[in-house]
């Protein structure tokens, strides 16, 4: 071999390298038997992460050798290490398996046909009368829980000059159940978010067992919790509890 041709497959050596170390944008398409919209995908070895599109179509970056991580409720979770193969087409396409629960007991009843109507009529359950049937008028919004069906009590009143509201709001009662109040939908928020989140969190970054609740407890002291959660978006939160973990970690190392 000639010195010119060495030469030449050094550099094509040298090239094919630099190209499959460089971190390039995939395309990829979930395939599955439903709900293949808003699935995560989450590059674990680059800590990026996207979601799939309503056709389950999605773009993320990635290098040779990556581990990207397939993620949702109601499939089995996927990983797949990124291939020169990957890098040098720009696509993958994935294929998910759902997540069935297997039942201790089958009870053979009346067959359902799924229209809730239809099953409803078709079987031996009697409705409870209402305050419809009755020409009553009533609430049909969310149902309170205690502790909001206390406060709505105490911060409620008739008369010209209403004392109960009056009354609570001098003893501090008001101001006791607001407290309740406000700590039960923390606990809630933090209930929904380790229930949809926390697999996906610790898969991307470990943390030990006996560490996890007051992790969280940590991540709801700050204000941003409530006002992200109420948002509805899993990825901003995803971004939010990563940051936390990160700031826990390091409160654990200082300590």
């Amino acid at each position: 071999m000639t010195r010119i041709k060495k030469l030449f497959l050094i550099l094509c050596l040298v090239q094919i390298g630099f190209i499959f170390s460089q971190s390039i944008e995939i395309q990829g398409k979930v395939i599955a038997n439903s709900d293949i919209d808003r699935i995560h995908i989450i590059n674990k070895t680059a800590n990026r992460f996207t979601i799939t599109n309503d056709d389950g179509k999605f773009k993320i970056s990635a290098s040779v050798n990556d581990t990207i991580l397939i993620s949702a409720i109601q499939y089995k979770p996927l990983e797949v290490v990124v291939t020169p193969q990957i890098i040098q087409t720009k696509f993958i396409a994935i294929d998910l398996t759902d997540k069935i629960t297997e039942l201790d007991e089958v009870v053979v009843g009346k067959i359902l046909t799924g229209d809730l109507l239809s099953d409803i009529e078709n079987s031996d359950v009697k409705r409870d009368i209402n305050f419809y049937d009755l020409g009553i008028p009533g609430y049909t919004g969310k149902q309170k829980t205690q502790s909001e069906r206390r406060l709505h009590q105490a911060t409620t009143g008739s008369g010209l000059v209403p004392l109960t509201p009056i009354l609570n709001w001098l003893s501090g009662r008001t101001k006791e159940l607001k407290g309740q109040v406000a700590r039960e939908n923390l606990d809630n928020a933090m209930n929904d978010v380790v229930s949809e989140l926390s697999e996906m969190l610790f898969n991307i970054d470990t943390l030990q067992e006996a560490k996890r609740v007051e992790f969280f407890y940590f991540v709801t002291d700050d204000p941003k919790f409530l006002i992200l959660n109420k948002t509805g978006n899993n990825l901003k939160m995803l971004e939010f509890l990563q940051l936390k973990l990160k700031e826990f970690k390091s409160q654990i190392e200082d300590d």
